[in-house]
């Protein structure tokens, strides 16, 4: 009776379909590494979320008096208990600052990515859609934009601009506009001579109705993909910038702003760390050749092995 009952529970899951949601939350559950991934952007976006509300809540204070306030009595103070990564030049505690830095990368980041999508996808929409001179005009401009490295595009209209956040928002979004552009291109080119576009025109809906209400759709699944393979991308460029300069301006704390404001206390010890890299590398070298030698290899068979061991 028993075997029969749980038999028939069996059977009754086999024969019920999973919705799509279900199945890609199945598959999700089975890959490790994307559970791990989301984990890390769940926490990333919970500190971004709490330091925005404790700023609310506290009128700012935490923010003006443990972020950005200096305090020069613990100017490079070591790591300790009230100050887990210690503090920088100017005595700021380190780990608030990288704290309070995560909304600015990951807003920064996301919002450039947003404007270049939403500015890109009615772009290449158009360029798809009607093709011959508008698309040649349209994609050879994309080209243009493609054709030079998203840092180097975004430190120019930097440069042209000026520094500020609006101005680094410009920038990055110019930097990807061109790839949703194409991808919506290429989605519309499949999909506009489709018979449902054709029924849309016999019944007298225009170009406007057709792209939005019936070409959209489809341009709008490829482009979620590239945006959130471009969000790590452009927290990277937004770190990247500000590390030169021409980012998140201080005092305002950012995960690029951090170190270029401290770079300058290492400028004089670079030195010490690439001779010290060589050092290293020669110890290792000798080392390698010496217990060559002393397993029985000639000299020529150990200087050949201690050169593969440092390349």
């Amino acid at each position: 009776m028993i075997n029969m009952f749980s038999r028939k529970i069996g059977k009754e899951r086999l024969n019920r379909v999973r919705s799509p949601l279900e199945q890609a939350a199945s598959q999700f559950k089975k890959n490790k590494m994307a559970v791990i991934g989301l984990v890390i952007i769940i926490v990333l976006f919970a500190v971004a979320f709490f330091t925005i509300i404790i700023d609310f809540v506290t009128n700012d204070y935490i923010y003006n008096n443990y972020v950005i306030n200096q305090n020069l009595v613990l100017r490079l103070a070591p790591p300790s208990a009230s100050h887990i990564f210690g503090c920088d030049e100017f005595g700021r505690d380190l780990f608030m600052r990288i704290l309070w830095g995560t909304k600015y990368s990951l807003f920064i980041g996301i919002g450039a990515i947003l404007l270049a999508m939403f500015i890109g996808m009615p772009i290449g929409m158009v360029a798809g859609y009607y093709g011959g001179r508008t698309d040649n005009v349209i994609m050879r401009l994309m080209d243009v934009i493609l054709a030079v490295p998203s840092m180097l595009l975004a430190m120019a209209i930097i440069a042209a601009l000026g520094t500020s956040t609006v101005n680094l928002l410009i920038a990055m979004s110019v930097a990807n506009i061109a790839r949703f552009s194409r991808i919506a291109r290429a989605s519309v080119m499949t999909v506009k001579d489709n018979e449902f576009i054709e029924a849309a025109r016999a019944i007298g809906a225009n170009d406007m109705e057709i792209l939005v209400k019936y070409i959209f759709p489809n341009a709008f699944s490829p482009n979620l993909v590239q945006f959130t393979l471009g969000i790590g991308n452009s927290i990277l460029l937004v770190a990247g910038l500000s590390y030169l300069g021409l980012g998140v301006q201080p005092p305002s704390p950012e995960w690029g702003g951090n170190p270029y404001n401290s770079k300058n206390i290492y400028e004089g010890r670079m030195a010490y760390f690439s001779i010290s890299r060589y050092v290293s590398c020669y110890i290792c070298r000798r080392f390698q050749y010496a217990w060559r030698r002393a397993e029985g290899c000639n000299g020529s068979q150990a200087e050949k092995v201690g050169s593969e061991f440092i390349v």
